[in-house]
């Protein structure tokens, strides 16, 4: 590598020099501070182009010496009327410190054309950007010193620690992928026999319930329900005493396909910006805007993303944009979801859309809706037609469905006599105070409380004075 460095040095000289002028200067030797100092002081562009590397912190060191210090104007020759400080960075995607430095040009080392252009450009850029670039980098260097990355870890630090005797510990994955999490203690399995107990006990209820990840496993090729799934789905909504509601990111038109045999089921697609309380119904809209000029931005990148990475899909919704990548390299997918998702929240900025990240997806929708207006939506409809339930079940599993669970916490805060399940799939932190481990645990409830549905209550003689509720 010592070797291919020199040759190509000298390749450069020989090709671009003149007699007394080398263009590339090569120091193979320890360089001491104060030297290091004077050569930062005097670049017009500082260019860090390693392929790989941690929280590199030449560029810091650089802009601070192009600001300089009233000893080192003196020595340069500058004075008070000199022109503001400038100073340009060209920085590799691959270190630490280029997410920080958002007024560098950024690129990928390994594209060669780009970084020559790169360069060319931080070279010839005009003054007045070099100003406005260095002013922004200088402020964030001199505001975020080691004293206040210091202070950021301990706060962190203690934040993470807090409460932490009274928790319970799990261990979650294998191998590389292990992790240890701490959750409360009061957050336990969900025990099928408490929760049929106190459905049969309820005389309205209400039950939201995510699609995929919930009803079905997101790993399944099969994305429409199973015959055990829709026999519990169909008891659980011909119950008078039921609200059944299917809250989903999936558009309405699947969803209405695959849950067609119950007519008494409620629907909430595509987060909730689409709404029918039964079939019967129309579908109702959020009232959010209806200005989708944003997916005219949106697509491009996406497919931009999708050609890059390989598995990788792109969901067209009627409200909403969404990358999947769950049939990508697991560990290139997720890298690149995280820059699509910064990519997207750059140029979308000024749109009235929210970004977010989900479980193996990232999705564009508009501002406003979510899963949480909906469960709030329904239960506040209840409460004014004088159905106040006193038995709610809430099962997701996705980031999405921690709105579901606040929800309705919040909107039932008067209603103490209310019992509550707030289950999430899968053994982590979340919102919801109970969980389930799988999918197939959920049909098991579902099951459960779609045969105490279905049972017939028994009778006794009116002369017994003896009713039903008295008996349970």
């Amino acid at each position: 590598c010592k070797k291919e460095t020199y040759y190509t040095v000298n390749r450069i000289n020989e090709r671009y020099g003149s007699p007394g002028y080398e263009p590339l200067v090569l120091i193979d030797r320890p360089v001491p501070r104060f030297e290091k100092s004077a050569y930062y002081a005097m670049a017009e562009c500082c260019i860090v182009n390693v392929v790989s590397d941690g929280m590199n912190l030449v560029p810091y060191k650089y802009t601070v010496c192009r600001q300089g210090t009233p000893e080192m104007d003196k020595y340069m020759g500058l004075s008070d009327d000199s022109p503001p400080r400038t100073s340009t960075l060209v920085l590799s995607e691959f270190i630490g410190c280029s997410p920080s430095l958002s007024g560098a040009v950024r690129v990928n080392p390994w594209d060669v054309d780009a970084v020559a252009d790169s360069m060319y450009s931080a070279l010839t850029m005009p003054d007045s950007e070099k100003q406005l670039r260095h002013k922004k980098h200088y402020q964030y260097i001199s505001t975020h010193d080691v004293a206040y990355w210091s202070r950021s870890f301990a706060q962190d630090l203690e934040r993470a620690c807090r409460d932490h005797c009274s928790k319970r510990c799990w261990g979650v994955g294998w191998g590389l992928g292990f992790r240890l999490i701490a959750l409360s203690p009061n957050f336990r399995r969900l025990s099928v026999e408490q929760t049929v107990s106190a459905y049969r006990r309820s005389s309205k209820r209400a039950i939201f319930l995510d699609y995929d990840g919930t009803l079905v496993p997101e790993t399944s090729i099969v994305k429409e329900p199973s015959a055990d799934v829709m026999s519990a789905l169909k008891a659980l909504c011909n119950d008078p005493n039921n609200t059944v509601f299917i809250v989903s990111g999936r558009g309405k038109v699947s969803l209405s396909d695959w849950l067609a045999p119950c007519q008494n089921f409620g629907i909430a697609a595509e987060h909730g910006y689409f709404t029918r309380w039964n079939e019967s119904c129309d579908w109702e809209t959020s009232g959010f805007s209806n200005d989708f000029e944003w997916k005219k931005i949106v697509e491009p990148i996406m497919r931009l993303y999708t050609e890059t990475t390989d598995g990788s899909t792109i969901e067209a919704k009627e409200s909403a944009l969404v990358w999947h990548h769950q049939d990508a390299d697991r560990d290139f997918g997720s890298c690149q979801a995280k820059e699509l998702l910064d990519h997207l929240e750059s140029v979308l900025v000024n749109e009235p859309v929210v970004v977010n990240r989900g479980h193996q997806i990232v999705e564009v929708k508009p501002q406003g809706v979510s899963k949480g207006l909906v469960t709030g939506k329904v239960l506040r409809r209840m409460l004014e037609e004088g159905n106040a339930p006193d038995f709610v079940v809430c099962i997701g599993d996705d980031r999405s469905d921690e709105e579901m669970f606040e929800s309705i916490t919040t909107t039932l805060s008067a209603q103490p006599s209310s019992e509550i399940f707030a289950c999430t799939v899968g053994r982590k932190p979340s919102k919801a105070k109970y969980f389930l481990d799988e999918v197939s645990d959920v049909v098991k409830l579902l099951q459960g409380l779609a045969n105490t549905s279905s049972s017939p209550k028994p009778s006794y003689p009116s002369h017994l004075g003896v009713s039903f509720e008295s008996v349970l």
